[in-house]
């Protein structure tokens, strides 16, 4: 039996590149969207042209309610999920030490790794994050918890154990051997990640490789894991890091990254290029399924050479500003060709919810010094907040928009949930001009938007629910 759900529709059409998602926005202020039995969606249009085919259909009237494709949240650290707004007395290292080692290790308890994994797929389905790529536990057995809650509960993961193999004493309960540490990853695969590529299709939860960033690991480890990456890549296993986040002259994370490799670049480390002078030490991670956090910093070679190899940069402005980090470069870095997606960075980012996201990624960019400050279009936020992160995650084919054949990930949002929302977008003056004023509701819909709005989460068409702890 098809449903038809009713309301107000955006999303970015087709397969655009950020630099004509505008030229892709599309806007049926009375939609429908039919999704069949197997929650895929077969038709997406004006609710007075529908089919003649879904007479008989179910329909789903969500009345004054805004439908947008679900969100994908291309950064995020599940043993985080207790830590937000920490104070660490510094920017990123000492952040890390005074505060997240310290809670990512709680993990060791099961009892509380299993709570951790049911409170973050809730947070999950409140904020309509449909898709997450996570960075995990170090622990078995909080991992299994994630992807069994993920599983149980019908929300699409890629998640991989944060791997650690040296570090400061505080990091000691999170590390293993470097022998360990690539046995775990390659457990966690066989268990966790489909086995073909039919498989791959019909699968919600997949598994990642993620060491936690250069410092966590030695070119021992990097070279271990360039080998096991070259085993399973053929089966759509994922990569993931942090790459030039923090670069306090001399003791911040990238001038660390250099001394401690003796390389030309921050990337090379995850490229091959780990030995001094920055000497190929072994295969490469970059590529299709790769996505590295920040990129901050970055250098133009380093910009052209995930451009190159299709590697995805996930842009997490609200931890950018938690950190001390400084602001991505916009401009300089999509014109690079690189493939730009948004993420929390929860907890680094202290929202989980990708709209406030945003909301923030606007502001600073907007805000960039002199000439490199821009305004960028809501057609843009909107493709950052879902498509572009798709297409990082290469389930562009399967999410992302509502285009026909794909799964039916969305969200509902209710603006009368909220006075001061459902006002701001009810009586607020828009430009005349069509466009123009679709733009701007857009805009507005999306900056002035909070949790307490979205009432429905769906994944594959079926409606994702919260949990209570004696459920």
């Amino acid at each position: 039996m098809t449903t038809l759900h009713r309301g107000r529709i955006f999303h970015v059409a087709g397969a655009p590149s950020v630099h004509d998602a505008a030229d892709h926005l599309a806007h049926y202020p009375d939609g429908g969207l039919a999704v069949d039995a197997d929650g895929t969606i077969t038709w997406c249009g004006h609710w007075a042209d529908r089919p003649a085919e879904f007479a008989d259909a179910v329909v789903e009237e969500h009345v004054g309610c805004y439908l947008l494709p679900g969100f994908v949240d291309t950064h995020m650290h599940f043993p985080q999920v207790d830590c937000g707004d920490s104070y660490g007395g510094g920017q990123l290292l000492e952040w890390l030490t005074h505060c997240i080692f310290p809670s990512e290790a709680k993990l060791a308890d099961e009892a509380y790794a299993r709570g951790a994994a049911r409170e973050w797929v809730n947070r999950m389905v409140t904020a309509g994050t449909t898709t997450g790529l996570i960075f995990g536990s170090q622990f078995p057995s909080a991992q299994d918890a994630l992807f069994e809650e993920a599983r149980e509960r019908g929300i699409r993961i890629i998640a991989g154990r944060t791997i650690q193999t040296v570090g400061p004493d505080a990091a000691i309960p999170l590390m293993t051997s470097e022998e360990r540490a690539i046995d775990l990853v390659r457990d966690e695969i066989e268990r966790w990640h489909p086995s073909d590529v039919t498989d791959r299709a019909a699968s919600l939860q997949m598994v990642a490789v993620a060491p936690r960033f250069s410092l966590s690991v030695t070119p021992t480890t990097l070279a271990a894991l360039g080998e096991l990456y070259d085993e399973y890549r053929g089966r759509g296993v994922y990569f993931t890091s942090h790459l030039n986040e923090n670069n306090r002259p001399g003791t911040g994370e990238i001038d660390l990254v250099k001394k401690q490799y003796s390389v030309r670049s921050y990337l090379d480390t995850y490229d091959g290029r780990f030995l001094p002078g920055s000497a190929v030490g072994g295969a490469s991670l970059l590529g299709r399924r790769s996505v590295l956090a920040h990129a901050v910093h970055c250098q133009d070679a380093e910009l052209a050479r995930m451009a190159e190899t299709g590697t995805s940069i996930a842009h997490c402005p609200v931890s950018q500003l938690f950190l001390g980090s400084g602001t991505m470069p916009w401009s300089r870095t999509v014109a690079s060709g690189v493939n730009v997606a948004i993420g929390s960075d929860f907890s680094a980012g202290d929202e989980w919810f990708i709209p406030s996201v945003l909301n923030a990624c606007f502001k600073v960019h907007i805000s960039e010094p002199d000439d490199a400050g821009l305004s960028l279009h809501p057609a843009v936020l909107l493709f950052l907040g879902t498509l572009a992160g798709a297409r990082a995650l290469d389930l562009e084919d399967r999410i992302g928009n509502f285009d026909v054949g794909k799964d039916a990930d969305f969200v509902v949002v209710d603006p009368s949930r909220w006075d001061h929302y459902s006002n701001t977008l009810t009586r607020g003056s828009r430009p005349t001009d069509p466009m123009a004023a679709r733009d701007a509701l857009l805009f507005t819909s999306l900056m002035a938007m909070r949790e307490i709005t979205l009432v429905r989460t769906y994944v594959r068409g079926r409606r994702l629910v919260s949990r209570h702890a004696d459920d």
